[in-house]
């Protein structure tokens, strides 16, 4: 019994064979439609029409923003060849060689990026709490975003490191090994896998982009909505947890997933490396986990500075009993002109 399991073969990225679309642009119209939907339902509670229109504008420019900054950062610090650091008229040309290619590379850290950018800007500009706006927004985010890695799963890419595992899989695309190296036959060996007297092979891999649809996407989501966005006591508090939880959560998966092949590790203490599909140390950081580590790292500061300026209190409103002396004042100055008028 073989002890890995195969790629679906029926799997396509393209919707319909040989048209345009692909099913990784649809995931990222599935993502931002749950994303929309529970921020909408979130606002319908508010029962404030002016705070919806504005708060649905700020959406807007944020997707406007996660779209540039992603490709941005996708195809500056992810591409050491500097093809489009070169060329950057070509960063949002979905055009190769002839060939209609999509917008192929998005980095999730520079869509972070591009939408907090983007949502201070329109959030200044239209004096609104940029926190509290956060705070709704992200809530539905980690559940949009299970659809993403999904849609990187059908692409069959940002496949994890070689494994033994049961549920390993065998990626059509993944590097191939020459079946004479040592590691490469323990391998086969313990999964039950032939190999060929020479040539290559491609083995099992971690279902990497599976595992964060579920802890990054579900995991993250279910924590977020059901605790994070009822227990909070200050604007700030879930746009901070999400920081936190996503940094923890993508850092520990990083350790399955095997780094770009053109750019390895950011910090190597594990010893030399003879292949990046193999797990050696966890003291090799990938560029991943660095950022990751940042987005740790900023929401703690956010957290406790929030908690400070706000003293871990939502901004006063005004008290029930000045309102209803206003309406008094109200309807006693409109008996006296009724007076006056008889």
């Amino acid at each position: 019994m073989l002890a890995y399991i195969n790629y679906p073969a029926w799997i396509n990225p393209e919707v319909i064979p040989g048209l345009p679309v692909r099913w990784y642009s649809l995931m990222y119209v599935v993502a931002f439609s749950i994303a929309y939907y529970l921020m909408m339902k979130q606002l319908k509670a508010k029962k404030n029409e002016a705070d919806q229109e504005v708060i649905l504008n700020c959406f807007f420019w944020g997707i406007v923003g996660l779209l540039i900054g992603a490709r941005v950062l996708a195809t500056t610090v992810y591409d050491p060849s500097h093809f489009y650091i070169r060329r950057p008229w070509l960063i949002f040309w979905p055009f190769r060689d002839g060939h209609f290619t999509g917008l192929q590379g998005m980095s999730y850290h520079g869509g972070v990026i591009g939408a907090v950018v983007a949502t201070i800007i329109y959030s200044k500009k239209n004096k609104i709490d940029w926190f509290e706006f956060a705070d709704i927004a992200v809530a539905g985010i980690p559940l949009g975003y299970t659809f993403g890695r999904l849609g990187n799963f059908i692409n069959g890419e940002l496949w994890g490191r070689v494994t033994t595992k049961p549920w390993g899989m065998v990626f059509p695309h993944a590097e191939r090994f020459n079946v004479s190296l040592g590691w490469v036959q323990s391998v086969a060996s313990e999964i039950g896998m032939k190999l060929s007297s020479s040539g290559v092979v491609n083995l099992p891999r971690h279902p990497s982009q599976l595992y964060e649809a579920f802890f990054e996407g579900i995991v993250l989501w279910l924590f977020i909505w059901f605790f994070a966005k009822n227990k909070k006591k200050f604007h700030g508090t879930v746009i901070s947890c999400y920081l936190i939880g996503y940094g923890l959560v993508r850092f520990v998966i990083e350790y399955f997933r095997e780094p770009d092949s053109d750019m390895g590790f950011v910090f190597q203490f594990g010893g030399e490396q003879d292949t990046l599909a193999l797990f050696h140390s966890f003291l090799n950081f990938s560029t991943g986990q660095i950022l990751c580590a940042i987005m740790i790292v900023g929401g703690l500061c956010l957290y406790f500075v929030r908690r400070f300026q706000t003293g871990n209190s939502f901004p006063q409103e005004p008290s029930k009993a000045v309102d209803e002396s206003a309406v008094k004042q109200k309807n006693s100055i409109r008996k006296q002109r009724k007076k006056v008028k008889k």
